[in-house]
């Protein structure tokens, strides 16, 4: 696995200083505010008040004339349909509007598209449907702003618009009595990041003419929607979702706290955290697999023993996305374990028959986020046509490579971190090689990795106090993420197997002192690092409650080799992409009988457990990242060992191998001219 780049924030410690003594403050967490920019006590004291401040609606454009129709269609009994998208942020803005409007006496109902066979926002099939079921005002919540021709439709048929939506703004906006978007005034504005959910929350303030009660009543949903889409938690953001996670915790409506059970989560404190992963995911998956209407209708359900029921669907549907996304994930490991070049590639590539369409994003996510590369999975339908979603690492803009390869696609979108490709199956291999093409001229070293740490903390200071003391950064989430603290020169004691063999616990020791760090989603097999070894730590701390104690929980974040050179690693690491992209030709990358003998010495060092490529050129001395790189794949053509582009494992061959003749050196030899 390619190593990242660590980032360790710097803060003048005196104003650090300065905001423990003022604020009673644990003086590792005010220095923490300080390089995150919290340095004055003005800052300091908006970040941590529990005051709630929300600005005034009415300073959105288009607010005005989106109340004025809103309340006219009321009034005069017009029907209204709160048209919503299928995701979490889509699912939340509906119930949300959608409860309102109906507190207030409106005849209203709400749609929602069918991810398969409708796709995103609107389109012109469900307005014909909502004009022949009477509908006289459609207002969109988290969709519609590129809704030109549909918009148009739909008042050819007698129907009117508003619009709110929280997407980037389009060349020509849609026809609609009134538009409510952030950025139609972004600089102009002190927050404009809002989720479609936070539209929706803006616009029922509006409505309702008092904000308070409004964030009583729908913060929760607010909350919900703002977590899912990765919204940033600084500013208005951050004060909804702690007025929501409040009251949830507090006085959940019935559908939340059937979902909340149904999550495993009740008894239990509702933060940022668990929310993203064990309660979004539940409601995102009715849209994957279903229809999200009915995740809807548990949102605003109001009879306890339904909202359980309702919950309960939805969990089996989370159940059911978990088995396909894991089933098509093993199936992309395999093709990469049994065909190199994929790996090789900087683009991963993809597709599958029966790839289901509602997971194929989260597996290009996972497959991403493991190989550090850009992913795209494709799903192929019986009929030959395909569909597939892209993700992306950070420093390559996946939604240009797409736009690229447009001449091959029948619809695409997206922006740089993430896409969505439609294409003809028979035209992968050439999408394949046609990004790969794209992204060798475009990048041809790809963008190294990084990761924010907050300070380099010794093992004594990491404590139950300290686990606490963070709390008052929450809630976490975009833009405010959990503290990560690195631990260095820690000697690894043990590499224990925990979870069934799922995960690994680390014990390592600095300075008399065992510190047990746990890896999640490690195998013990999968495990480059051997007892003995040095390693530095970046880990996250949380409180474990257990028999009515609690307990301080580490969490690791990367691991790497203690006492390495990032500047060389780097360097070297791009000088061996650039020589594969044919960009340089330094006859420096060649390995020579000196250069073989010490990475082979190295791998058999550690018999036969596996390591990666990117943490045994840590233990070398004198060989280049690009000299190792080859030296391995010319041992994979002698079959010294297997290598897949990273995982190194030594083989039991047995014999005597010609380097000489391996694939490698004869494609070396003739690349630079050597005899």
């Amino acid at each position: 696995m390619a190593h990242k780049r660590w980032n360790i924030a710097n803060a003048d410690k005196e104003k650090a200083s300065a905001i423990s003594e003022k604020f009673n403050m644990d003086a590792f967490v005010a220095y923490l505010l300080a390089a995150r920019g919290f340095d004055d006590e003005l800052k300091v004291s908006e970040f941590i008040s529990s005051s709630v401040r929300i600005s005034d609606p009415f300073e959105l454009q288009g607010m005005d004339e989106a109340v004025e129709r809103i309340e006219r269609a009321v009034s005069l009994g017009e029907k209204i349909t709160v048209y919503g998208d299928y995701d979490c942020d889509g699912v939340t803005s509906t119930a949300l509007l959608y409860s309102l409007l109906s507190e207030m006496g409106g005849d209203v109902d709400y749609y929602i598209p069918q991810r398969d066979s409708e796709g995103y926002g609107l389109n012109k099939d469900a307005v014909k449907k909502l004009a022949d079921g009477g509908t006289r005002l459609i207002v969109t919540v988290d969709n519609g702003i590129s809704a030109a021709e549909e918009a148009e439709l739909a008042y050819s048929l007698g129907m009117e618009l508003v619009i709110t939506d929280h997407h980037q703004i389009p060349p020509a906006l849609p026809r609609a009595e009134a538009i409510v978007n952030p950025h139609l005034q972004d600089g102009e504005l002190p927050f404009t990041d809002f989720a479609g959910v936070g539209v929706a929350f803006k616009l029922a303030c509006a409505v309702y003419g008092d904000t308070d009660d409004i964030l009583y009543r729908c913060g929760d949903l607010a909350a919900i929607g703002t977590i899912a889409d990765i919204m940033p938690l600084r500013d208005e953001n951050r004060a909804i979702v702690k007025a929501g996670l409040k009251l949830i915790n507090t006085s959940p409506r019935p559908g939340i706290a059937a979902l909340i059970k149904a999550a495993g989560l009740d008894g239990k404190e509702i933060n940022s955290g668990n929310m993203a992963f064990s309660v979004c995911p539940r409601i995102n998956a009715t849209g994957r697999l279903e229809h999200a209407a009915k995740a809807v209708e548990l949102l605003v359900c109001k009879d306890a023993a339904r909202a359980e029921a309702i919950a309960a669907q939805l969990n089996d549907n989370n159940e059911d996305r978990r088995r396909l996304e894991q089933e098509i994930l093993e199936d992309c490991e395999r093709r990469i374990a049994g065909d190199a070049s994929l790996l090789r590639d900087r683009v991963i590539v993809i597709g599958g028959r029966g790839y289901h369409q509602g997971v194929v994003g989260i597996v290009a996510a996972r497959i991403c986020e493991k190989y550090e590369k850009p992913a795209v999975i494709i799903g192929e339908d019986e009929d030959g046509s395909a569909r597939g979603s892209a993700r992306s690492i950070s420093g390559f803009n996946i939604y240009e490579a797409i736009s690229a390869c447009s001449q091959l696609l029948t619809h695409f979108g997206g922006h740089p971190a993430a896409a969505g490709v439609s294409l003809a199956a028979a035209d992968i291999p050439r999408f394949r090689k046609l990004i790969n093409d794209f992204a060798a001229e475009k990048y041809p070293a790809m963008p190294p990795q990084s990761i924010d740490i907050d300070f380099k903390i010794s093992p004594l200071y990491l404590t139950v106090d300290l686990a606490r003391s963070l709390k008052v950064l929450e809630p976490y989430g975009e833009g405010n993420k959990r503290a990560v603290f690195a631990l260095m020169n820690l000697e690894l004691v043990d590499v224990v197997p925990m979870g069934g063999g799922k995960h690994i616990r680390l014990e390592c020791r600095k300075k008399g002192r065992i510190i047990k760090i746990a890896c999640f989603g490690t195998q013990q097999k999968d495990f480059p690092f051997i007892p003995g070894e040095t390693i530095d730590a970046a880990v996250k701390i949380g409180v474990n409650p257990y028999n009515g104690r609690e307990y301080l929980s580490v969490s690791a974040v990367d691991i790497r080799k203690s006492g390495m050179d990032e500047e060389a690693y780097f360097s070297q690491r791009e000088e061996y992409q650039l020589f594969l992209a044919e960009k340089c030709n330094s006859k420096s990358v060649y390995p020579q009988r000196a250069e073989f003998a010490a990475v082979f010495k190295a791998i058999k060092k550690r018999g036969i457990v596996y390591t990666d490529a990117d943490s045994l050129y840590f233990s070398l001395s004198g060989v280049t990242y690009a000299q190792m790189m080859f030296a391995l794949w010319a041992f994979r053509d002698c079959g010294l060992i297997s290598f897949d582009g990273s995982r190194v494992k030594l083989t039991d061959f047995t014999g005597k191998a010609d380097l000489n003749a391996s694939k490698t050196v004869k494609f070396l030899k003739g690349r630079l001219g050597i005899e």
